[in-house]
């Protein structure tokens, strides 16, 4: 375990564990020793992320009238990221620690007053002792060690130290692209390459030099994985509106993977290279934009609560000044308390007219907006073009799934203080399996027939159910609190006798019995009001 990961809250470490034990998510490649920020998603997780990636559509689209749907292609014309201004601000400043060699974005590091005390803690006494060496004879004498800590060192003119062992001893920032590149065409760029670079030594060309003749090789055949989803809503933009006839206010959704060449991965799935979001562009009329800041913070703040989470676990941060995208002029973070601390969940901007002016621009086709009602300012006479202002909730969906978990979570115990049972308290309509169907005895086959009818039954209504028959029913019920199934149906004797079944809500243990008849339309109502 490195350094980093033992620092992990406990909580952390409990999720992380439960989320490979009951089939939610697995390390990428593991049988290959991982890779490092890639993760899989289980039986249990992809049913998981998909729920609650249905009930974000369903909330942003079906059930509006004016918002609709898009998928478009993760690799685009790379044009579109020249316009969108990715190529040349998607960048973050990268810093090496010289103690732990941790790589690190300068502007997320731990802030230090110029001179303020900055203690190094290494993950062990060897480790730290080692370091104080190597810094003695990088010139930094006068530390001194205290176990694993060395004391003596201050925060340098940056105003930052190592997140991961507090050094204040860093390399020089230098810009690292947060987008991952590759070429198109059935040409291999390296030789052009190495032509190239053979051209410039020969003609003494130095390292700056011979390394922009090789870009400007790469660049003929260059393209990138998109890093956000919303610059295909904007190309967009007209055949969207055109085709669907939509009318200003109106928005455009998209759900889908993008990759960012994180410098920093980290708290799991929470930030990773490969991640997928849930994206809304609304765009208005000019002037229109502050007053829709606000419908969709509103809105989206009560859609995460509905499916679940604790309210005072959610809460707003306005961006500053500094910290505002190039193609922002206001944006506020939807944050959520993991265990180690408040981190972003969503993003809800007002972009202006940047985006597609910047495409009007790069690509010389006009993207404005006809309102043949409204009043032009200049004639004052009816019919107005304009470029609309875009609004943009920005969801995590990875972030998301590892949210409710986090939430859903929970511990009980007994009167001794022992461990009695984990459960996941998720919503109801985000639970993999809906209901689980346990024979109370696996080999009674009338109990088991009985039992597989009933899954039959729920699986025609539409509901996802699990048919369960190993171990005992008590290990039964505690697999199905782990996973988040909300309802347990018991087939047992008394099944075959009067035709009902005991049905178990997975919050209170609460059991009592329903005729077989009324299982499904129970369970549907149960779910419709959301009960546990």
């Amino acid at each position: 375990m490195s350094q980093s990961e033992s620092k992990e809250p406990e909580l952390m470490q409990k999720i992380v564990s439960l989320c490979k034990r009951r089939g939610f998510v697995f390390q990428s490649s593991e049988i290959y020793g991982g890779l490092r920020s890639a993760y899989d998603y289980g039986p249990m997780g992809v049913e998981l992320k998909r729920n609650l990636m249905n009930e974000w559509w369903s909330a942003m689209v079906h059930t509006r009238e004016d918002i609709v749907g898009l998928e478009s292609s993760i690799i685009m014309h790379p044009q579109v990221w020249q316009s969108s201004g990715h190529l040349a601000n998607f960048k973050d400043p990268l810093v090496d620690c010289l103690v732990c060699q941790e790589r690190f974005r300068a502007d997320k590091a731990p802030r230090r007053e110029p001179g303020a005390p900055a203690p190094i803690e290494l993950s062990d006494k060897g480790r730290a002792k080692l370091a104080q060496e190597k810094l003695a004879q990088a010139g930094h004498e006068g530390l001194t060690r205290d176990g694993k800590t060395l004391q003596g060192a201050v925060a340098g003119d940056r105003g930052y130290v190592c997140p991961n062992c507090g050094s204040p001893f860093l390399s020089p920032e230098r810009d690292f692209s947060g987008m991952f590149r590759s070429n198109l065409g059935p040409v291999d760029p390296i030789k052009g390459v190495i032509d190239a670079v053979k051209r410039g030594v020969s003609e003494g060309a130095d390292d700056k030099a011979l390394r922009a003749l090789a870009e400007d090789v790469l660049a003929k055949s260059a393209v990138y994985l998109r890093p956000e989803t919303a610059q295909g809503m904007f190309v967009q933009f007209l055949n969207v509106q055109q085709s669907q006839s939509m009318k200003v206010p109106f928005g455009i959704a998209q759900m889908g993977k993008s990759f960012r060449n994180e410098i920093t991965v980290e708290h799991f799935i929470f930030r990773s290279c490969e991640f997928e979001q849930m994206e809304m562009e609304y765009f208005c009329a000019p002037g229109e934009g502050p007053k829709y800041l606000e419908y969709w913070k509103d809105q989206r703040l009560s859609w995460w609560q509905s499916i679940g989470l604790t309210p005072e676990r959610l809460r707003f941060r306005p961006h500053g000044p500094d910290e505002l995208a190039h193609y922002s002029d206001g944006c506020f973070d939807i944050e959520y308390e993991f265990p180690w601390g408040w981190d972003e969940l969503e993003g809800i901007a007002s972009r202006t007219d940047y985006d597609l002016n910047a495409h009007a621009k790069g690509s010389g086709k006009k993207l404005h907006y006809f309102d043949a009602e409204a009043i032009d300012p200049e004639t004052g006479k009816p019919g107005r073009h304009y470029v609309p202002h875009v609004v943009e909730p920005a969801a995590g969906a990875t972030r998301g799934v590892l949210a409710v978990l986090c939430d859903a979570y929970a511990e009980e115990f007994d009167e001794q203080g022992q461990l009695s049972r984990v459960v996941l308290r998720l919503h109801p309509r985000l639970a993999p399996y809906k209901v689980a169907v346990l024979p109370l005895v696996k080999k009674d086959e009338q109990l088991v027939q009985r039992g597989r009818e009933i899954v039959t039954r729920f699986a025609e209504a539409g509901i996802a159910a699990r048919y369960d028959e190993q171990h005992t029913i008590g290990k039964r019920y505690a697999r199905h609190d782990e996973i988040g199934t909300p309802y347990c149906l018991t087939v047992d004797a008394q099944t075959l006798e009067d035709g009902t079944v005991t049905i178990r809500y997975r919050d209170d243990r609460r059991q009592e019995r329903i005729r077989v008849e009324d299982a499904v339309d129970v369970v549907n109502e149960a779910l419709r009001q959301g009960r546990r």
